[in-house]
């Protein structure tokens, strides 16, 4: 699985998401292709768990 562009990782994350049953399951299922989502006071974002940076919001 290769996500060059950032709506491909928002689409991906936001598939993940209709997968799962709860918000904590997505976050889990996130974590295993190694990505995670942070709030912030602007919205949610997704980042590189290995990279540490943010690579597209949510919202």
């Amino acid at each position: 699985m290769r996500l060059e562009s950032t709506d491909d990782i928002r689409d991906f994350v936001l598939s993940e998401r209709a997968k799962a049953v709860s918000e904590r399951e997505w976050r889990h299922r996130l974590r295993g292709y190694g990505y995670a989502v942070r709030d912030d006071a602007e919205g949610a974002y997704v980042t590189s768990i290995l990279r540490g940076g943010a690579l597209c919001r949510l919202n």
